[in-house]
């Protein structure tokens, strides 16, 4: 038998001639998928470069390839958000009641002094009364700047500024001091203690401002006698002092630190850098130069990185389509069905691009909108489903970087994982998809997997699950998988027309009873059409033993006589209580009649459109085989007349062609069972088995199988599956061997 590499999709094996089989085709489509890599993945990976030079016009309009940052523009925010920082000032607790505390008891210690003259005392207090407001200030600015409690900027400021505005209190004031008794400084020191310790509990910047209120708080106090009053306010005057001061240092810090939180300032990606027809100023060619956008310098190393991309992507899936047919060399599919998967390809990345049409940098979860299982779900259901899984791995790379909107990154892990799991699920969801709502349940599958993998993502990332951007993000992966199974909806007829492939889809439907060939079958030739279905169910078992299309067989067994409503009393099926019309004519126009119901049901099935593999079993399934009963009744005639036969075998035969595929083969084999166990009146289990290895055997000594794949080892699991399903089909039928009785001596020994 030859080994012809078959075609698993359709069930046919084409002629290894023809482009669909030349090796520079199939090296060329590799190529082109190379390319559709390189030009596809070139936006994203590599920088557009411009030839321009300063205080020249640009000829093009430039826009920003990505998010840049504003270097001039972020300046100048940060200028504008430094001179909006107000002064900053520091509020200092000075401990001003200390000071008149302090001042009150060396005036009552040196009132109590008798050896010292009064002009003395009054010389003395205007020298030791300033003084010691002085030495107070001094030792609060010693004492901070040894603990560092601030800045000696500051110290420096609150010591100007103190000195700045220090009271000066009058002569007059002096000559009354000695007249001051202990019982009034008692006095004294209460009320002026309370009296400052109210002023300077408030902000003081200018000195003066709280001053003008001693006297009212003084003529409100229980200080009764005039001279304790005007002493009293007089110092109180003296030790309020300023407590808000400018901090440089403090502002200084502000500043910086507006600058600092300054927000980056960004051309969003797209916008405008140059219009066309504008002067290329310095800061403009400064700001491409920055940003890697001049051709001043060739860079070839990303572009050589990107080839490098392309061709591994490319040669492996050359490598795992040429490996993974089982045969350890030659190619799986041929070229056609490798255009449809460069078409695929193609379609896949097309849509992953208008999604990223409409990403941006803050919209960056519009990319899950992108139906990106679509290819994986075409792949599965019109070539192979390990096929699918491997181009699955393709598109999950090619997702991470169309779809990826961050900077300095090739790749973006959450739309590549995104991207495999849905076309993952797709693929396990769709795979056997028998009618077309099956690809919308796939579809929801796809949304619902999606949504589940985008939110552990964003939790991952740490989000929370009522954040704006999850939620968007959740509802753009549910919109896609609904997406995907729209767009594979519409394109699997295309693909189905365009390539002539026969999809599982296309199987259910060809099988519907209400389809107008199966009606005419039914109607106008029921023994016939219950002939196909029981032949339909043999060779669909028979098929999926030997790991064949079992549908393809089941719904090409519909078909395959379909040629006999032309002349269906010719066929002894559909014969009944009537007598047989062969009788009556000549065995060649007998052989005639029969071998014309294969080109028949081709012609009528071209006329219906039928794919060519369902009209192929229909032409195969009887190959060359050899019609004994005419040809021998042919050579019965011919001795009853005395006359030399002026036919051979060859004339009493189909003409073929023999089976092409395992498929075609099986069908074949499938018919001549039914047929056979159909003619018994009393099949028995030996019968059966008899009379299936029988067929098969003369089949193949008849060299009807040469032209397909099948192997002895595949010819006996048929056998053995062609029997076992016979045996189910007619089981009422066939008789089984009855059981040997046991002697009763056997019986009793064993019922003991």
């Amino acid at each position: 038998m030859a080994s012809k590499q078959p075609s698993k999709l359709s069930g046919f094996v084409y002629s290894n001639t023809g482009w669909k089989y030349s090796a520079a085709t199939r090296y060329a489509l590799f190529l082109f998928l190379g390319l559709v890599f390189y030009f596809s993945l070139s936006s994203d990976l590599l920088p557009k470069r411009y030839d321009i030079k300063v205080n020249t016009t640009s000829a093009k309009e430039i826009t920003a390839p990505k998010q840049i940052l504003d270097n001039k523009a972020k300046l100048k925010a940060q200028e504008a958000a430094a001179e909006a920082v107000q002064n900053k000032y520091a509020i200092i607790p000075i401990r001003a009641d200390s000071l008149v505390t302090l001042l009150l008891d060396r005036i009552d210690s040196l009132n109590q002094d008798d050896l010292i003259s009064q002009s003395d005392k009054i010389g003395i207090y205007k020298d030791v009364i300033p003084q010691r407001a002085n030495d107070f200030v001094q030792s609060f600015i010693n004492s901070s700047r040894s603990a560092g409690t601030y800045s000696d900027t500051l110290l420096e400021e609150i010591q100007s500024g103190i000195a700045e505005q220090a009271y000066t209190i009058p002569e007059e004031t002096y000559i009354k001091i000695p007249r001051l008794t202990t019982q009034d400084i008692i006095e004294m020191k209460q009320v002026a203690r309370e009296i400052v310790i109210k002023l300077m509990n408030d902000q003081i910047v200018d000195a003066q401002t709280a001053r003008a209120k001693v006297a009212e708080q003084v003529s409100v106090s229980s200080l009764s006698q005039r001279t304790a009053r005007e002493v009293t306010q007089e110092l109180v005057r003296l030790v309020i002092m300023p407590n808000k001061f400018f901090d440089e240092e403090a502002t200084k810090e502000a500043k910086v630190e507006a600058r600092e939180n300054t927000p980056d300032v960004f051309i969003e990606q797209g916008d405008v850098l140059v219009a066309k027809g504008d002067i290329i100023t310095p800061e403009l060619y400064a700001l491409l130069d920055e940003n890697g956008l001049l051709s001043n310098e060739v860079n070839y190393w990303p572009q050589f990185g990107l080839l490098l991309l392309a061709v591994m992507l490319s040669a492996g899936m050359m490598v795992f389509i040429r490996y993974s047919g089982g045969t350890g060399s030659g190619f799986k599919y041929n070229n056609s069905q490798l255009l449809m998967l460069m078409l695929v390809f193609v379609i896949t990345i097309i849509t992953m691009k208008l999604a990223a049409f409409l990403q941006t940098d803050v919209r960056y979860y519009v990319g899950f909108l992108a139906p990106v299982a679509i290819g994986a779900m075409l792949i599965a259901m019109l070539l192979d489903m390990t096929l699918a899984y491997f181009c699955s791995i393709l598109f999950s790379v090619l997702a991470s970087i169309i779809l990826n909107v961050q900077q300095n990154t090739v790749f973006d892990f959450t739309f590549g994982f995104f991207a495999l799991v849905v076309s993952y699920v797709a693929i396990f969801a769709t795979h056997r998809a028998g009618q077309r709502s099956t690809l919308l349940k796939g579809g929801i599958m796809v949304s619902l997997f999606g949504t589940v993998t985008v939110f552990m993502l964003k939790l991952l990332g740490g989000g929370v699950w009522n954040d704006t951007q999850t939620l968007y993000s959740v509802g753009f992966a549910f919109a896609g998988g609904l997406l995907t199974a729209v767009l594979v909806i519409g394109l699997m007829p295309f693909f189905e027309a365009t390539f002539g492939i026969l999809s599982a889809l296309k199987l259910v439907e060809l099988s519907n009873p209400n389809h107008p060939l199966l009606r005419k079958l039914l109607t106008e030739t029921p023994g016939t059409y219950h002939h196909s279905v029981m032949v339909g169910n043999l060779s669909e078992a028979a098929a999926e033993a030997i790991g064949a299309d079992g549908l393809l067989c089941r719904v090409g067994s519909y078909y395959h006589d379909i040629g006999k409503t032309k002349r269906p009393f010719y066929f002894i099926e559909n014969q009944n209580n009537m007598e047989n019309p062969h009788d009556s004519i000549e065995p060649a126009l007998s052989k005639s009649i029969i071998v014309a119901h294969a080109r028949d049901g081709v012609e009528m099935q071209k006329e219906y459109k039928l794919p060519k593999p369902i009209r192929d079993i229909a032409e195969q399934h009887h190959g060359t085989t050899f019609l004994h009963y005419f040809y021998h009744k042919a050579l019965k005639i011919a001795e009853e007349k005395g006359v030399t036969p002026d036919f051979t075998e060859e004339d009493f035969r189909y003409p073929g062609p023999k089976a092409q595929s395992k498929e075609a083969a099986v069908v074949g084999i499938a018919d001549s069972v039914e047929a056979a166990v159909r003619s018994l009146r009393k099949p028995t289990v030996v019968q059966v088995e008899t009379m299936i290895e029988k067929i098969i055997k003369s089949r193949l000594d008849d060299h009807q199988f040469d032209e397909c794949d099948l192997t002895i080892k595949e010819l006996d699991i048929i056998a053995r599956t062609l029997k076992e399903t016979v045996m189910g089909i007619f089981h009422s039928r066939i008789e089984y061997p009855e059981e040997v009785k046991k002697p009763k001596k056997e019986e009793g020994a064993a019922t003991t």
